[in-house]
């Protein structure tokens, strides 16, 4: 049984949340049930393949148990950390840094870890404003916008390079001149130019899109900042879950895992399951272009995630110190050559 829900982050927290924490159904869930929230873009990519070619499922039934699968589509990480910790959602998802500060604060309680990433892409920061070539040359008329400003992916990006360019006193220096905007509205700010927003940390499609503008250029990437690939989007939940059931944990993996054999095979075809499953509105050759840059690797297994950890705990941002990647990921994704 698959079910798809769409919500209003800002009624998730109040009326909706109130609702799921009334469903006796949900917080008390038994083996071969689970219900997975995510977010909107093709970095869930691979949740859209889980879903399309039903993996759960399939992978449950090796093992002997029936898994019904629900699924949910929220916008915004603290609706769906509120959900997670209320036992309201099994499964949730999000950027490396907001996933690291629910691993950190709830460090002896909760527990929570992350069961699997969702690829590494890049996030570029762009400008329309021609006397701008490089960060430093951002100033305090500028305006940067971004999904969730100080505490999301790209915020805590921008002040893992703000430190390193300008000391870890001026960590934050490039919050000050952030504003919180979604993608869509963004991109259309930066491309229309007639308002204060100058600049944009763009995920895909929105930096695809926005580059087209001879107005827009690009200043900086989250890979160039990081040294690489890295992890954008990853999976998480609670070690009750992980522990009350370890078969249907077992087959959700192994779905990932699954998928991303699928994408990397028929990158074509996952662009148009892309489009199906979300029923996209993106030009389908623009699709297939993100699915195909060779930027863009739809992979479970976690790349420079510890630079998140280790930059933000010397920040001050997380109290508890990681040891390794390892200390944050659920032990079955251990095997793999992570990072």
């Amino acid at each position: 049984m698959q079910k798809k829900t769409h919500f209003r982050p800002a009624r998730l927290a109040a009326g909706v949340l109130a609702g799921l924490l009334g469903s006796v159904s949900l917080l008390a869930r038994a083996e071969g049930e689970i219900s997975i929230a995510q977010q909107f873009g093709i970095g869930y990519l691979l949740l859209d393949v889980v879903r399309d070619q039903k993996l759960i499922e399939k992978h449950g039934k090796e093992q002997g148990i029936d898994i019904q699968v629900e699924w949910r589509s929220i916008s915004g990480a603290t609706a769906m950390n509120e959900a997670l910790l209320a036992g309201a959602l099994d499964v949730v998802s999000a950027g490396v840094p907001p996933m690291l500060t629910m691993w950190d604060r709830t460090r002896g309680r909760q527990n929570v870890k992350a069961i699997a990433a969702l690829g590494s892409l890049p996030n570029y920061l762009l400008s329309n404003n021609p006397a701008v070539k490089s960060l430093d040359d951002l100033g305090e008329k500028d305006r940067i916008a971004v999904p969730a400003a100080g505490v999301g992916f790209q915020s805590r990006t921008l002040q893992i390079e703000a430190a390193k360019r300008y000391g870890k006193e001026r960590f934050k220096r490039f919050d000050d001149i952030s504003v919180s905007l979604p993608h869509p509205d963004a991109t259309a700010a930066l491309t229309s130019g007639g308002s204060e927003v100058t600049a944009h940390f763009s995920s895909a499609p929105f930096y695809y899109q926005a580059l087209e503008s001879p107005k827009v250029r690009k200043l900086i990437s989250s890979y160039d900042i990081l040294g690489g690939p890295a992890t954008f989007n990853v999976l998480y939940t609670t070690e009750k879950f992980h522990k009350d059931n370890p078969k249907t944990y077992r087959a959700f993996y192994a779905a990932l895992a699954e998928a991303e054999r699928i994408v990397k095979a028929d990158k074509p075809a996952a662009a148009q399951t892309y489009i199906r499953v979300e029923n996209s509105k993106l030009a389908p050759e623009l699709v297939e272009k993100i699915v195909e840059d060779e930027e863009n690797d739809f992979t479970v297994v976690p790349q420079r995630t510890f630079i998140y950890a280790e930059k933000l705990h010397e920040l001050g941002v997380l109290k508890n110190k990681a040891a390794s990647w390892k200390d944050y990921f659920f032990e079955e994704a251990h095997d793999a050559e992570g990072s």
